[in-house]
């Protein structure tokens, strides 16, 4: 009796337990089913609206910046350095004074061709009356032609002895001027070669110094030779005016060079190697912000195009391959994906060559809770 009594309770637990499976499964069935029935709510996202607009295509080019002016100040006569009349680093000014070298062995060598040219004078003022004279006495008989010939020879030769001792004069007073350095240009000037009491020679190979107009400064960088020629192009349109215009950007600062510089195409060649061609673009530098040396790149303007797309760069969904898509919201705000071509980055925008209209919307936020055929709610990102 006992082991039948274990084997009804053992066959009326397993048949309530198949019961409850049943019912339980059918229950979470009938949950699942309501809440596929029921609608999800709209998905706010943030669109922009493809407008059209007229872009300026530019191209940063890397180049070093020189100085505008560049002068080598070297002695042109030989001697001692008895003084120095500036200060190195500061500011120097076109004719100011920088070196004074020992005039002494200059000032007697002037003296002696002034002395030269007043004796020559004295001789001339003693042929001149003979020769006088001897025209005089010639036509009388009183003197014969070859005395008079002679006179005028003497005289002649007086002359050119003036003119010889005026030359060395000159010489030997340019030569006393040179003991004097001057500044040829206005600028910074740096640091000294020499001191007070060093030896130095004409035409030295070492400068003494040098000096850097830095109100302006130069940018030389590289462009192919198929740019440079729509650079002649835009430079030749009415509305630039003959001139293309440049910006700079220094490195590790995020915005521009407050100033525009030039682009100057005066004297340029193509390296037959490469194909570049040496642009120099012209910055004005008035507080000497920018030094020498420095390495930059010069944002220079290539071309201007009508009526461009361009969207921002996070509505833009780059695919293993490298296919690119955006998510596009129709008009009854459903989004589908859609493939499209970009061609280069302006700014913070992808330049768009196909696939996008006018008037198209593009989800630029909250991509990570929409898919295909899904309904949003779409608000409006303010253009740029």
């Amino acid at each position: 009796m006992k082991r039948k009594f274990l084997a009804g309770l053992i066959v009326l637990s397993l048949i309530g337990a198949v019961s409850y499976l049943f019912t339980g499964e059918s229950q979470i069935a009938s949950v699942h089913a309501q809440a596929q029935t029921m609608q999800r709510p709209p998905v706010e996202v943030s669109v922009y609206t493809v407008q059209p607009q007229q872009l300026i295509l530019t191209q940063d080019l890397p180049g070093r910046t020189s100085a505008y002016q560049i002068a080598e100040i070297r002695p042109q006569v030989t001697g001692i350095i008895i003084e120095r009349l500036f200060t190195e680093g500061s500011f120097v000014e076109e004719g100011q004074q920088l070196y004074q070298i020992d005039p002494a062995q200059y000032q007697a060598a002037y003296d002696s061709r002034v002395a030269d040219l007043r004796k020559a004078q004295a001789n001339l003022k003693s042929v001149e009356p003979k020769v006088r004279r001897y025209r005089e006495l010639v036509e009388v008989g009183g003197v014969s032609r070859q005395q008079y010939d002679d006179a005028l020879a003497s005289l002649e030769q007086a002359k050119a002895d003036i003119a010889v001792a005026t030359a060395a004069v000159a010489t030997a007073k340019i030569n006393l001027d040179y003991t004097k350095v001057f500044a040829p240009i206005s600028g910074r000037i740096g640091k000294s070669s020499v001191t007070k009491g060093a030896l130095v020679t004409a035409n030295q190979a070492n400068a003494l110094a040098t000096i850097q107009n830095l109100g302006k400064i130069y940018v030389d960088v590289s462009q192919s030779s198929s740019e440079i020629m729509k650079l002649r192009k835009q430079a030749a349109t009415e509305k630039n005016r003959g001139t293309v215009t440049a910006e700079l950007l220094l490195e590790g600062d995020k915005q521009p060079y407050t100033s525009q510089g030039e682009i100057q195409f005066s004297d340029v060649t193509v390296d037959e190697g490469t194909g570049m061609v040496q642009l120099r673009i012209v910055f004005p530098n008035p507080d000497n912000y920018l030094l020498p040396g420095l390495f930059v790149k010069a944002r220079v303007a290539q071309s201007e195009l009508e009526n461009a797309i361009a969207i921002p760069q996070q509505a833009v969904v780059r695919s293993a391959g490298g296919a690119t898509t955006v998510w596009a919201v129709g008009s009854d705000n459903i989004v589908t994906p859609r493939p499209i071509q970009v061609s280069r980055a302006i700014g913070d925008k992808w330049l768009v060559e196909s696939g996008l209209a006018a008037g198209d919307k593009v989800v630029v936020a909250g991509l990570q809770k929409i898919q295909p055929g899904a309904t949003v709610a779409p608000v409006e990102t303010p253009a740029q």
